[in-house]
């Protein structure tokens, strides 16, 4: 545990979006010294710190220069430089995830070949190089084409169904997964400090946009059996394990209609399956990546009242200056909380911001959940 007060700990953070927004806000309650670097001047961290640098997180010398002056570095998107994080980390700077991992989740077709290598399931993939390549693979049809790189918030993920959408297949490397009969998706948030010490939120389940890719609803807990639950929290333990990762991970996985889970992709950060934890848990994951990289006790991670979750998109065909509509409505809702990101500017699937559900009833809480995700509107 650390031995130094943590309030005389500089902590930088490589982003200012929503996500660092919400790390701030639990970083305040322990009166820490957050800096965030970000290329948007108009960032929703902007306002929120002291210390808010203008550059581009994946310029070398841009991070390189503005994080010598400090103890500890952290992030909240992957796309930064990880040459800059090394050289850093040479020189005695703390980076937690640390640079190497996050140059494997950086590139999915790295991080596939890692799960091949050590020994977590996943689905079959193999490697493409181009257009042609994913055309020689028509045995894995239906699948998945996914960008090596590049990817975010449900872009560079297409479907390739049948011989006939092989056209539409990406022209850069990336990979082809075969298809998933899956029951549900999940995810685990897990956490892990230099002592060891490790964490997992209680499972949540998924429900995805068909066109888009990005979560439109959360449940937590998730219903599924104590065995299937048991299992999902040693299959996230043993991922951060075998990735030596000081930090959070939030762990993709898919439960298959044969009861076995598949490991789909990993996020080394806070990530979106977690943002119920604020009013929902006793310790939110903000808190808890706080407490990780810090090597402070982890936190307990119960839930307090079962939660569900609604991103809030820009509408579609709406793009400009944002206006909420049915914020009343949803205001008026017992346990109903609006959290919003800070984002002047609205466009067609933006994350804008969520809201979060809290019912003891499982059956109120979906209906809940489906009466805000009809009632508030992003629109310009």
């Amino acid at each position: 545990m650390p031995t130094q007060d943590i309030t005389d700990i500089k902590i930088g953070v490589l982003g200012g979006g929503q996500l660092g927004r919400m790390m701030i806000q639990s970083a305040i309650n322990y009166n820490l010294d957050i800096s965030i670097l970000d290329p948007d001047e108009n960032a929703p961290c902007a306002h929120l710190v002291k210390h808010f640098s203008v550059g581009k997180l994946t310029d070398e010398q841009a991070v390189y220069n503005w994080g010598k002056q400090f103890d500890l570095i952290t992030i909240e998107i992957e796309n930064v430089s990880v040459s800059a994080l090394k050289k850093l980390q040479d020189e005695g700077i703390q980076v937690f995830p640390q640079p190497e991992i996050i140059e494997l989740i950086q590139d999915k077709r790295k991080q596939k070949t890692f799960y091949k290598a050590n020994r977590i399931p996943t689905s079959d993939f193999v490697l493409t190089e181009g257009k042609e390549d994913v055309a020689n693979h028509k045995e894995m049809l239906p699948a998945v084409n996914k960008l090596g790189t590049e990817g975010y918030d449900g872009r560079g993920v297409q479907m390739i169904r049948t011989a006939n959408d092989l056209e539409k297949a990406f022209t850069k490397p990336g990979l082809l997964e075969r298809l998933v009969d899956f029951e549900k998706e999940l995810s685990v948030v897990v956490a892990r400090n230099e002592s060891g010490e490790m964490q997992c939120f209680p499972v949540v389940e998924l429900s995805y946009h068909p066109e888009h890719n990005l979560v439109e609803f959360l449940f937590a807990p998730a219903q599924i059996s104590n065995d299937i639950e048991e299992k999902a929290y040693q299959l996230a333990k043993d991922v951060i394990k075998k990735l030596d990762m000081i930090g959070l991970l939030a762990v993709e996985m898919f439960l298959t209609k044969d009861g076995d889970l598949l490991v789909n992709e990993v996020a080394p950060r806070t990530h979106n399956s977690g943002h119920h934890t604020i009013e929902a848990n006793f310790t939110s994951q903000f808190e808890q990546h706080l407490r990780a990289i810090l090597n402070l006790p982890l936190g307990s991670t119960e839930l307090i009242s079962p939660a569900a979750m609604v991103n809030l998109l820009g509408e579609d065909n709406f793009t400009g200056n944002a206006m909420y509509e049915g914020m009343s409505d949803c205001m008026a809702m017992k346990g109903v909380y609006v959290h919003l990101y800070g984002k002047k500017l609205t466009k067609p699937f933006r994350k804008m911001g969520h809201v979060t559900i809290t019912d003891d009833s499982i059956s109120d809480l979906k209906l809940k959940a489906r009466k805000v995700k009809e009632t508030l509107k992003v629109k310009a």
